[in-house]
């Protein structure tokens, strides 16, 4: 728009977001396995909220404090790694009263990869001692730096994985 110009001039259009955000969610290992049978992902024992922040090709990735919730055995590593499909939440019928909310994910084949090796590393870990308070809300959303870095310690290709999301 030229200064001065009139209103009908005006472009008034938005532009469309096109970068996508990179999440991680907090989720027992047991849990991420029936996630990524199933190509979803839920947060936050079923809530909405945390899965109405992500968009169709945002990356996610798991990370696992415990094989199994809420007991398991100490397990601190990233367990699972995709895309978001579509970005479309809906409620699922899990049994009794349970109506969890979820997202479909498109995961790809990875291994699970230790946080500790990583944690000097990850930048959106501030606190290098008291590093698990960056997962207190079961969701974190982290720079495509960092997600790069986990996918790389899970054995992706970012550049490969995200490739349509790279060239906007």
């Amino acid at each position: 728009m030229q200064p001065g110009a009139p209103m009908d001039e005006c472009d008034w259009t938005i532009p469309a977001m096109t970068e996508p955000s990179y999440w991680i969610g907090v989720v027992s290992k047991s849990h991420v396995d029936i996630g990524i049978a199933g190509g979803f992902t839920q947060l936050n024992h079923g809530k909405a909220g945390p899965l109405e922040r992500m968009h169709a090709g945002d990356g996610f990735i798991f990370y696992s404090p415990r094989a199994d919730y809420p007991d398991g055995d100490p397990l601190q590593s990233f367990t699972g790694i995709g895309r978001i499909r579509t970005g479309k939440l809906y409620q699922a019928d899990a049994g009794g009263d349970f109506h969890p909310f979820r997202l479909d994910v498109d995961y790809f084949p990875a291994a699970s990869a230790p946080i500790r090796p990583l944690l000097e590393s990850l930048s959106f870990i501030r606190s290098k001692t008291h590093w698990g308070a960056a997962f207190r809300f079961g969701i974190v959303r982290i720079p495509a730096d960092d997600f790069a870095r986990i996918a790389a310690a899970m054995g992706r290709d970012f550049a490969v994985d995200f490739a349509a999301q790279a060239q906007g």
